[in-house]
């Protein structure tokens, strides 16, 4: 299985699956002298673990994490960080669940496509490694990466914005990181999530899922980060989201409303602000050409339902290649959005610290006159760690 390590100076690699015994991560590139303590990679991976509200799925993994490598003394060597977690909630009963229904695909998973390229040996249990369980590897390390973006002033911010067709207010980014993770559901708009959560709660009750939208927002990346065409800064964000494995879709800004708008109405007007270009609005969601251009970066990812449900649907017995009826009774979310989040920062971040080194890189060639990258400074500068 190839495609496991994502980033090019800054490099992320995991493994694991949903029943194996644990899951690793290795990270390439972190500099020297940095005091990444357990107990911080610890605070992301819990944003992720299950079992922690009535919408989640009620698998008791504790997502205890180990730092087996790269530092002396609680400081970073330059050597590559390596993290286990391991599954410490995988019971004959819940296997046996599997084993029972591992010759049918279940409809929405990536069992079939499994099947077709690893043939007999694919991994059925609990979904193996296109199980949701595999981005705990991703969450460590954007942990890692979260606390290089820190001394940058850069902080990534992921919530939840719609469920089920249900839609939070538009909101400054300060009352979002004022509401961030206030509730199950994490939807800043306090209001909203409690009609949110009551929607989900129906829908549990009548054996089905719901999906949504989560918005990332990306507040104090320089402009002048990406490359052109291929390695533009869009793209790699793109990969990193699209990665995930319950993201059907996404947009930058005001993404796919570009369709329907003419130039003059779409165009971000820059002016001049403290010596700098500054942008009217931010419909390209901080992207221009690709590349950053000092404004917010702003992300939407569509996420689907989870696609484990108690109702009866159509489906295949792989070696009888007859028809079959599946009606799970394994264990499941009621929605992915408040466990996807914490991923969703995770593959931003990651994406971020590789395009600053890369952008850091090409500096040091170019060595342009300073002037242009004052005025492409930030508009905002994060305050802190997130809440």
């Amino acid at each position: 299985m190839l495609g496991n390590t994502f980033g090019r100076l800054f490099r992320v690699t995991c493994c694991g699956e949903s029943y194996g015994k644990g899951l690793l991560t290795i990270v390439d590139g972190v500099p020297p002298g940095l005091k990444i303590t357990k107990e911080m990679v610890q605070a992301e991976l819990d944003k992720r673990r299950p079992g922690q509200s009535p919408i989640d799925s009620p698998r008791k993994e504790t997502d205890q994490v180990e730092i087996v490598a790269g530092l002396l003394e609680g400081v970073t060597t330059g050597a590559p960080i390596g993290m286990v977690i391991y599954n410490v909630d995988t019971q004959k009963i819940h296997v046996d669940q599997y084993r029972a229904v591992k010759d049918v695909f279940r409809p929405g998973h990536a069992n079939f496509t499994f099947f077709v390229k690893y043939g007999e040996y694919a991994d059925w249990c609990g979904a193996g490694r296109s199980s949701g369980r595999e981005s705990v590897g991703r969450v460590a390390g954007g942990a890692v990466a979260k606390f290089i973006l820190a001394r940058e002033g850069i902080e990534v911010l992921a919530y939840t914005a719609e469920s089920h067709g249900i839609k939070m207010r538009p909101m400054s980014y300060e009352e979002i990181r004022a509401n961030y993770r206030k509730n199950d559901i994490n939807c800043p708009d306090l209001e909203t999530a409690k009609k949110m959560e009551e929607d989900l709660h129906k829908v549990r009750e009548e054996g089905d899922t719901a999906g949504g939208i989560i918005e990332i927002v990306a507040r104090g990346v320089p402009a002048g980060w990406g490359e052109q065409v291929f390695d533009k800064l869009k793209a790699t964000l793109a990969q990193g989201l699209m990665s995930i494995g319950a993201v059907q879709g996404m947009e930058f800004g005001d993404g796919f409303q570009c369709a329907t708008a003419t130039g003059s109405k779409w165009n971000d007007q820059p002016f001049v602000e403290d010596g700098a270009i500054r942008f009217k609005t931010n419909r390209c969601g901080g992207l221009l050409g690709g590349m950053s251009n000092g404004e917010d970066l702003v992300m939407r990812i569509a996420v689907k339902p989870t696609p484990t449900i108690s109702k009866d649907q159509d489906t295949v017995d792989v070696y009888t290649m007859t028809p079959q009826k599946l009606s799970a009774i394994t264990r499941r979310d009621i929605t992915l959005l408040p466990r996807v989040a914490p991923v969703a920062e995770a593959m931003v971040q990651i994406a971020l610290v590789d395009s600053m080194y890369m952008a850091a890189a090409y500096d040091s060639v170019a060595k342009l006159d300073k002037h242009w990258k004052e005025i492409g400074r930030p508009r905002h500068k994060a305050t802190g760690q997130n809440p």
